[in-house]
This record gives structure tokens, sequence and C-alpha cells, in this order.
């Protein structure tokens, strides 16, 4: 038992360090959050009130941690299942023991245990079973034997070994499954193929029609190493709807690198063409064991492999743009007119309060084919008059623009009303109109004008709005559906939490899906809470939450810090400073001879404190500067100030736009090849990654987020296809137009030699604008519709 416990604190320190190398801390601080964690602790309570046990580790480093802690605790089970079936086989030599402890990777550890993995009889098997074993050896230790002859002695029809070409069928057998089942050679050609290898791709057979989408890929090579993650999804893509085939060759000349690969096996296992008997026979043996074991089995690993990097950056992008969606500036508590566009069935309206309550909704169709313009311009100006609108949100899909116009209009005919009008995006809208969630909000609202209700709201606090809606259907991620749908919820789940609890919710006010965002409130808690202050009217104190049912004491260390009371009947409710750390605030105002009140917002009293005059055995100088922080600006909204795009007036569809343009748009997805904006005329445009900056840009995020509001220039329009490109550098040249043959030759040699646009992205000289027909453009627009 002892040894058990003492064997089980050696993996924990083991993990703890090899988690503290990758994450760039110290293995003790590891340490204290993975028990922190094991506890039941979130990552945005231990960022935030666990600075001394941890370091002060922030969130980006717990979330690391707690995803590396995962597989590496899923590594250590399967190490300990392969050792206890192999030991059960009487095969565990120490030696063996020792290369499977020392496995850093589920990859290595199943190569290991290939050879002992349970299996269905093989061919080798048989073979063995027959008696064919010292024949393969044999030949193995000594080529001047002559295969035939030898063979010969081993021939007995009574074992189903009819005669020698049987009997060196089944030497070669055995060969090959122990060659391809060597973990030191499949792990080196694995690395090698890794290095050199070429993903091609070309059409099914007679698919090239049905296929067009994915015609740049029709007849496409280019390094595994090197592609990037959205072209690879893109190949998987085709590869899944049976457009496309796939292979990998080791190198760019596929005969020459499958001999060479040939010749590595022959190397590894020590045979060579010396001009001996059996030299033929067992290059042979080398050649398939490469062309029928390895290279099958290696092709799909590495495959395995490269569509799990390129799912984990493909939802790193998404996780990306979801915060700062989730983090745009909002409009705070300002009474808003929701519009939700449509053509046949009208514009939806809906008013809510600047508290988010709706006040009032209606149906217009200022539109074809009804055309009712002046009559819905009466109706919302009444209900603008009525309400004493002062923010006009509309929807961005279909009839946006139209509908701008209207808005317009409206803003002209009220002026004293002193509106302001902003388009929204409205990704997700239709989805939490027939949610659960909204039926249960609004059961007696028609579904059509609950999505102009949150339309309105996610204008006022985008983040209380958006959390009601499935993070995956908010739609700014690239190739979602393509990637793993459970760490695509998790990711993205992980990415809300910790935006909800940055921001910090206040308790009176928030739904029962924003409170399940907090940190350790499950959706019961977070419902029990709006039940309770529905029954008992607004909380006055953030002790009162413990009257919540099934709200103890450990829930409540962990969500308290983030539930903000205004108004209350304890100042520091409103605020950050977790109700433990209280006492540490006493120490600070008897020092100061003040009320709470009166130091709250004094910034130049409490930046002449010292932290750690207040320190004690349990808050040390990281809490007590979290503090002090806190109590000069309480309650602080680490959000943007709220500000609004213009869209040009009569630029409203995508024929509208010319090359040379300057307009003003808002950012709605960035990518790892770009960023696409909305110009207002229904379709984005994208700016490729060499046409963010007139400097090197490695990751569109570094000069561009989601909701970012920016201007640019229209380089190219490609009508049919709608397809848009922009530049950021407004001094860029629109290209000449080109032939259908320049077009195609561009493209091949795009496909076949460096990529576009990333060859011309380089410091020290100004890169020409990538152009919108190029294969990326494409694979960009397929990307953005995810």
């Amino acid at each position: 038992m002892q040894d058990d416990a003492k064997h089980a604190q050696q993996i924990a320190a083991k993990i703890a360090r090899l988690i503290a190398e990758e994450i760039g801390a110290q293995p003790q601080q590891a340490q204290a959050a993975i028990a922190l964690l094991d506890e039941g602790a979130t990552v945005p309570f231990i960022a935030r009130y666990r600075k001394e046990a941890t370091g002060g580790l922030d969130d980006t480093q717990l979330r690391n941690l707690e995803t590396r802690l995962a597989y590496l605790r899923e590594l250590e089970d399967r190490r300990a299942a392969v050792l206890a079936s192999i030991g059960e086989q009487g095969k565990l030599t120490d030696e063996l023991r020792a290369q499977i402890e020392a496995a850093d990777s589920k990859a290595r550890l199943e190569d290991l245990y290939l050879p002992y993995k349970p299996k269905r009889r093989t061919r080798a098997q048989i073979a063995r079973e027959a008696g064919l074993e010292p024949l393969a050896d044999g030949l193995l230790a000594d080529p001047r034997l002559v295969p035939e002859e030898f063979a010969a002695g081993f021939v007995d029809a009574g074992k189903g070994v009819a005669d020698a070409k049987a009997a060196l069928d089944g030497a070669r057998a055995i060969l090959m499954e122990r060659w391809g089942e060597d973990a030191q050679l499949v792990g080196e050609l694995r690395q090698w193929l890794h290095e050199v290898g070429m993903i091609r791709s070309r059409v099914a057979e007679g698919k090239e029609v049905a296929g067009e989408k994915f015609r740049d890929y029709f007849d496409h090579a280019e390094p595994l190493a090197k592609i990037p993650s959205h072209r690879l999804l893109a190949l998987f893509r085709g590869r899944r709807e049976e457009f496309l085939f796939l292979d990998l060759d080791p190198g760019a000349d596929a005969d020459a690198g499958h001999a060479q690969a040939e010749a590595r096996v022959a190397a590894h296992v020590g045979v060579k063409a010396a001009g001996r008997p059996a030299d033929k026979w067992l290059l042979d043996t080398c050649r398939l064991t490469w062309k029928a074991k390895l290279h099958l089995h290696l092709m799909l690993d590495l495959f395995a492999q490269a569509r799990e990097k390129a799912e984990a950056e493909a939802i790193a992008v998404f996780g990306d743009n979801l915060k700062d969606l989730l983090l745009a500036a909002p409009a705070g508590p300002k009474a808003v007119l929701g519009l939700d566009p449509g053509l046949r069935t009208g514009v939806k309206v809906a008013v809510v309060d600047r508290t988010g309550k709706l006040v009032d909704t209606a149906t217009i169709y200022p539109h074809e084919p009804k055309r009712q313009w002046e009559q819905s311009l009466q109706v919302l100006r009444a209900l603008c008059a009525k309400h004493r609108v002062e923010l006009v949100a509309i929807g961005n899909g279909t009839a946006s623009r139209e509908t701008d116009k209207l808005a317009g209009e409206l803003l002209r005919l009220a002026p004293e009303l002193k509106m302001q009008k902003i388009v929204v995006s409205e990704a997700g809208a239709s989805v939490y109109s027939a949610s659960e969630l909204a039926a249960r909000e609004f059961p007696d609202l028609d579904v059509s004008l609950r999505g102009a209700v949150s339309i309105a709201r996610r204008l006022q606090d985008p983040l209380a709005e958006l959390v009601k809606i499935e993070p995956k259907a908010i739609g700014v991620g690239q190739y979602q559906h393509d990637v793993d749908q459970i760490r695509l919820a998790r990711a993205l789940d992980a990415k809300v939490e910790d935006c909800v609890n940055a921001v910090g919710v206040d308790v009176n006010t928030a739904s029962s899906a924003l409170l399940t965002r907090v940190s350790g409130l499950s959706p019961t808690v977070a419902e029990n809470i709006v039940v309770y202050r529905n029954q008992n009217g607004p909380f006055r104190s953030r002790k009162e939450l413990l009257k919540v049912p099934r709200l103890g004491e450990k829930t409540f260390e962990q969500c308290a810090g983030f539930l903000r009371i205004a108004d209350g009947e304890e100042p520091l409710d409103a605020s950050a400073v977790h109700p433990e750390a209280y006492p540490v605030v006493e120490r600070i105002l008897r020092q100061c001879g003040r009320e709470v009140k009166q130091v709250i917002g004094d910034a130049a009293l409490l930046r002449s404190l010292k932290p750690e005059q207040f320190v004690d055995e349990r808050f040390g100088v990281p809490t007590v500067r979290d503090i002090l922080k806190e109590l000069e600006k309480p309650g602080r909204d680490p959000r943007p100030e709220f500000k609004a795009a213009r869209f040009a007036d009569g630029v409203e569809d995508i024929k509208d736009l010319r090359p040379g343009m300057i307009l003003e748009g808002v950012v709605s997805n960035v990518a790892a090849f770009g960023a696409f904006v909305d110009i207002g005329v229904h379709q984005d445009g994208l700016i490729h990654i060499s046409a963010l900056s007139d400097k090197y840009v490695k990751d569109p995020r570094e000069v561009v987020k989601a909701g970012d509001i920016v201007k640019v220039k229209v380089l190219e329009v490609d009508v049919a296809r709608k397809r848009i490109a922009l530049t950021r550098r407004l001094d860029d040249e629109a290209p000449a137009p080109r032939s259908p043959r320049e077009n195609g030759e561009r493209r091949d040699a795009r496909a076949h030699g460096p990529r576009g646009g990333r060859d011309s992205n380089r410091a020290g000289g100004k890169p020409a604008a990538a152009p919108m027909n190029n294969a990326l453009a494409q694979a960009f627009a397929r990307a953005k519709r995810g």
C-alpha cells in the first residue's frame, strides 16, 4: 500500500515538473495549481484569488496546465495498463520497462506496445505456428544461404506449408511483422516522414464538377510540416466528402523518396546488397515492409497528428475571436430599438429599456413586396418617442442595408431624440430565438420577434446576451464543423467562463445563463439564484447568497468575488475584492483612519500605501496589491469604450463596390490567413495577412481582432463568386485584370511553390497585396462559411 502511495506521489511530481517546464513556471507552482484544481477550484478563481499559492500563474498558464494535466494523466493511466498487459504475458523485461517508463507521448507508448498488443491471428503468427521462424532468422543471419534450398527443409504439408515458396512467404510475413512493429524503427521513420513528407491531393475520378469548390486541390502538393491548419482541414474535408484522394509521399520526388524509405528499413535491420544469394529476397522483404506495413501506418498516424494540431489551431482561433466578441465594448444602459431585417416576412422590431427589459414590439414591411416605407417610419418614430430610444441596433442579415437606410431616415425624421444607429452582428440570434432558454424568457413572444430582442440587447451588453447562445453557433471560427466537437465545446466554454469572470456579474440583474458561467455556479444553482431574487427582491449583500438553496460555503468561496452588488449594505460587494479579504481592507482603513466610502476612488491615497504593510500569513503582496488597485476603481470593466462603424451611403450591395473605394467596416472574424470585414454589403471582404500592415505580420490578431473598426480599401471584387479583396494599406493599387490563362498559371504556381501572400509578407520590403482570385482566397471563403 505504501509502495503504491509512493509511486503515485512520484508520478504526480513528474507531471508537475513536466507541466512547469512547458508553461514557464516552477514545479511547486504547478503542484499548487493542480492541488487547487483537484479540490474543485476553477481557473478564474485560482488566477484571481490564489496568487500566493500559485506564485501568480495567470489564466492562460492555468488553462494550458489544465489541458496538459488531463493529457499526462491519461498517458500515465495508459502506461500502467500497457505495463500490466505485457507483464501478464510474461514478456516484461527490465529494458522494455525502462523504455515504457521513459515514453513521453502516447504515440511512443503505443509504438512500444504494438508487438505485445493482443491481436487476431496474423499471417506471421500462423507462420510461427508452422515452425517457420527459424527460416526467417536463418536467412537474416546468413544471407549466403540460398533461400529456396534452405526453405525446402521447412516444407510440411501437414502444417500448411506446401512448398518452398509457401515457406518463404511465411518467413517473409514473420520478418515484415517484426520490422513493422519495431518501436525504434517506427519512431525514426515517423520523425523522418514528418520532416520530408509531402501531402498530395488529387480529384476523385468523375468528381471534377461536383467537387468544384475544391478545385484548387485537384492536383496539389505541399510539405506536411509546413501546411497551414486551414488548408489541411480543407483537404481533409474534401477527402471526407469524397471529392479528393490524399496521400503522403516521402519527399517531392515520390519514387526517390520511397526508395530512400526502403533503404532506411534495410539499414536498420542490417540488410544490404552484397551479391549474396539471400540479399534480393531480404531487400524485397524490406521493400514490402515499407510499402505494405509502415507507409500506410505512418501516413494515417501522421495525418492524425497533423489533424489534431490543425484542429487545436482552429479551436484557438475560434476561442480568440469569441473572446474578442464577448469582450466587445458595451453600449451600456441605454434604451435600444432592435431591428431584425427581412423582406417578405417584414422587419421585426423590439424595444428594450435601459435595463434590457422588453417594453414593446412590432412588425413593419418597408421593403419588397409591400413597400410600406412611410407607414414603417411612423411606427418606428412613435416607438422611439414613447420609450425615449437612444440607440437603433440593426441586424446585419438579409435586407440589412435597406433597413439601415430606413433607420437613417428615422434619425433625420426625429433629430430631437439624438439617436445613433449601429449595425450589429446577428450571428446566432436565430439559434437563441428557437432555444429553450428564449422560450422560458419570452413564453408568449413570437419566435421571430425574439431575434430582435437579442439584437437590441447585444448592443447594450454583448457578453450578457451572447452567453445565451451556444458558442459554436456564434460563427467566428474557421472550419469549426470539422474539428473535434467535444474539444471545441470544452475550449469555448473555458473561454466564455474566463470572459464572464474577467468582467464580473451584477447578481441582481444577470440572467441564469450568465450566472451559470460564473466561477463555481452550476446551472441549477444559477437558476436558484434567479428564483430567490424573484421571490425575495434584490440581494442586499454577498452574504445573503448563502441563503440560496444548494449554494454552500465552497460554492460561495468560488463565486462571491465575481458577483457584484451595487448599492448594497457593504460597499465592497460592488467590487472584485473577495469577502475573505475584507479583513485586509479593514486594516487599510484603520491605517488611513477613514471610512471605506472615503477611501474608494482616492487614487492619491491608495497609491501612497505600501502593500507590504498589510500582508499576513494568508494574504501576501500580490493580493494586497490587487485590493489597492480595485479600491482605486472598484468594479472596473476591462472592456473598451463603445464606438460604432459608419457604413458608406450608397454602398449597400457587392455590385456597388469598385476597386479603389475607401470604406469603414467592422472586423467580423479573424483567421490564421487574414481578417474578414463587414463593410455593409451582405458579404464580408477579406484582408489577407499580407495586406494587414506595412510591417511583417505573423499572426493577424497582432494587429486586428473581432469587433475592431477599420478603414479599408477595395482591391478586387468578384460579384459572381461573391468575393471581395481588401487592404488596410490605403496606398495599395488594385491589380490590373488578368486573363483566364494568367489566372490559371498564377494559381498553379502558388499550388506547387511558396504560398502567395506569405512570401511577400516580409519586413524590409513593402509586400504586394494578395489578389482575390488566388487559391488562398477561395479557401478563405470556404473557411468563412466554416
